[in-house]
């Protein structure tokens, strides 16, 4: 899935101050493109993956998805693209604790009503690992176990495309790595447009391209 922004504009209301915080975003991200955004806390970068994944509205400008412009869409409308489009994986795992390691992954399957959920979830967890680990209540995993979890649940539903959120931030960094060298090697393999937001520079460097994002606009490292 190819992405473009055009003079993305997005600012916050704060009493009787308005905080730009995007100003004036262009860029393009190519089919299979994996791409680093870096930048200080507080820079937008969050932000930024709001809307891209269609959660935030920009104040003006475009964001087109393989040419479907976000901001056309009615909120039902982005809904049913966001969910057959789109895949978020957090810093924080977001698992449901009561089921096992399968029954987290089929979860956006079931969602999205796709055919023989259990054997794509049993597949995609055995890829990145966890093969002993499938049947595992979630309140159970390591953090490691848990974030590759979240991987194989962001990644089974086959995602046009993929935004990372400090995907390693909550791990240490043997672990992260350990997790990360997965990541990279599955979203490479299934060429999916992946965007990753990290403070991490060598993860970084890993990606096609970095992107800085520094007083309200995107520029290459």
């Amino acid at each position: 899935m190819s992405l473009v922004l055009n003079e993305v504009y997005k600012s916050f209301r704060q009493g009787d101050t308005e905080i730009q915080i995007l100003k004036g975003i262009n860029t393009k991200i190519e089919t299979g493109e994996v791409v680093s955004i870096v930048g200080q806390s507080g820079s937008g970068k969050s932000t930024l993956l709001s809307l891209l994944s269609g959660l935030e509205r920009p104040n003006s400008g475009q964001i087109s998805l393989d040419g479907v412009e976000l901001n056309n869409l009615t909120e039902r409308e982005l809904t049913s693209f966001r969910a057959k489009n789109i895949a978020i994986v957090f810093q924080q795992y977001h698992l449901m604790n009561h089921l096992n390691a399968i029954e987290n992954v089929m979860l956006a399957m079931e969602v999205l009503k796709m055919n023989q959920a259990q054997s794509r979830a049993e597949s995609f967890l055995n890829e990145l690992g966890l093969e002993h680990r499938l049947t595992q209540l979630a309140s159970r995993l390591s953090g490691g176990e848990s974030q590759r979890v979240a991987i194989a649940r962001a990644l089974v539903v086959q995602p046009k495309l993929l935004l990372a959120d400090e995907p390693s931030g909550n791990l240490d960094a043997r672990t992260g790595e350990k997790v990360m060298d997965i990541f990279f090697e599955v979203v490479r393999k299934y060429k999916i447009t992946t965007i990753l937001v990290t403070h991490n520079e060598l993860l970084a460097k890993r990606c096609d391209r970095a992107l800085l994002l520094e007083d309200g606009k995107l520029r290459l490292v």
